[in-house]
C-alpha cells in the first residue's frame, strides 16, 4: 500500500516524496494536492444560495491587518456575462459556466471608511494596491478549495485583467476597485456523456528543488532542472506543433516545452495596459 499522499505528490510533481511517518490521511490535504481546473460543466445550475455560501467562505480567508480589501461580484445577468466573454472566444467557459464570479481588489472601501471617521486614509499607493490584490487572491483560492470540497469544478480566469476597462464598465467598478480574476463554477461534466465526472488532469508543477528553499534562496540548478521539467511535462502532455505560441514572431521550435511556451508568453507583455488603467483609476503606486 502506497504511503499517504505519495500518489498525489507523484502526479503533481513527478517525483515520490514520502510524507511524515505515521501521518493520518487527511481528505482536505489530499484534495489540495490533487486539485485541477475544470472547463466543461454539466447542464445543471449551481443554486444561488450555494454560490453565496461559497462567497462567504471565500471572504473568511485571511486579510492583511483585518482591512478586508476584497470584493466579489457574481455575474448572474446573461447579457453582462456575454459581454465579458466576448473578447475571449478561445475560452467559451467564461460565458457557459453555470456560475461566474469576479474577485476584485478593493482599495476604495478603506478610503471611504477613513472619510466617514474623519481620518485621511489615502490608499492609492503601492501598499494599498498590493494589500488589496493579496486579499482578493486569498479569497479566490479559498473559494476554489471550498467549491472543490463540495464536488464542484472551478477554473480561474486571470485574463480578465487584459480587458480591465471593459470589466469595469460592465460591472460598474468605481475608482480603486479592480479585477484580479474571474472564477468559473459548475458541476464537472464529461461533455457528450452527460453528467459523468470529467477528471480533468493534474498539472505537473515545477520540481520542489526550484520552488522550495530552506534558509536561503538558491536557483543555481535552474537550467538543468527546467530542462528535466520540460521533458517530463512534454511526455505527459505533448504540445502539438500547431499549438506553439506565436510562430509568426518566434518561429517553430524543434523542442517546445513549458519553458519555451512561457518565455514566449512573457515576451509578449500580456496585460501591458493594466498599469495605465489602474493609474486612471486613481492609483499612484508611490
Amino acid at each position: 500500500m502506497a504511503a499517504p499522499y505519495a500518489d498525489e505528490i507523484r502526479a503533481r510533481f513527478g517525483e515520490a516524496v514520502l510524507p511524515p511517518a505515521g501521518l493520518a490521511v487527511n481528505e482536505t490535504l489530499r484534495r489540495i494536492l490533487s486539485r485541477r481546473s475544470h472547463r466543461r460543466y454539466a447542464d445543471r445550475p449551481v443554486p444561488a444560495d450555494l454560490v453565496r455560501l461559497l462567497c462567504l467562505a471565500a471572504l473568511s480567508a485571511s486579510a492583511k491587518s483585518d482591512f478586508q480589501q476584497a470584493s466579489i461580484i457574481e455575474v448572474a445577468d446573461p447579457a453582462r456575462r456575454a459581454v465579458l466573454a466576448a473578447p475571449f472566444p478561445a475560452m467559451p467557459w467564461i460565458g457557459s459556466a453555470p456560475a461566474f464570479l469576479v474577485f476584485c481588489g478593493d482599495a476604495r472601501r478603506l478610503e471611504r471608511i477613513g472619510g466617514l471617521r474623519g481620518h485621511d486614509a489615502g490608499n492609492a499607493g503601492l501598499e494599498g494596491f498590493f494589500n488589496a490584490t493579496v486579499d482578493a487572491a486569498l479569497a479566490l483560492q479559498t473559494c476554489i478549495l471550498a467549491a472543490e470540497s463540495l464536488g464542484l469544478g472551478t477554473c480561474p480566469i486571470s485574463v480578465l485583467r487584459n480587458e480591465a476597462a471593459l470589466v469595469a464598465r460592465v460591472l460598474d467598478l468605481p475608482g480603486k476597485v479592480f479585477p484580479v480574476a474571474g472564477l468559473c463554477l459548475g458541476w464537472p461534466s464529461g461533455g457528450d456523456v452527460g453528467d459523468r465526472l470529467e477528471p480533468g488532469h493534474v498539472s505537473l508543477r515545477l520540481p520542489p528543488s526550484l520552488t522550495l528553499h530552506r534558509d536561503r534562496y538558491d536557483d543555481a540548478a535552474l537550467a538543468a532542472e527546467i530542462a528535466g521539467y520540460d521533458q517530463a511535462r512534454e511526455q505527459r502532455h505533448p504540445t502539438p506543433r500547431d499549438k506553439q505560441r506565436a510562430p509568426e514572431r518566434f518561429g517553430y521550435a524543434e523542442a517546445y516545452g513549458w519553458s519555451e511556451d512561457k518565455a514566449r508568453q512573457a515576451a509578449q507583455h500580456e496585460g501591458a495596459g493594466f498599469a495605465p488603467w489602474l493609474r486612471g483609476q486613481g492609483f499612484t503606486f508611490d
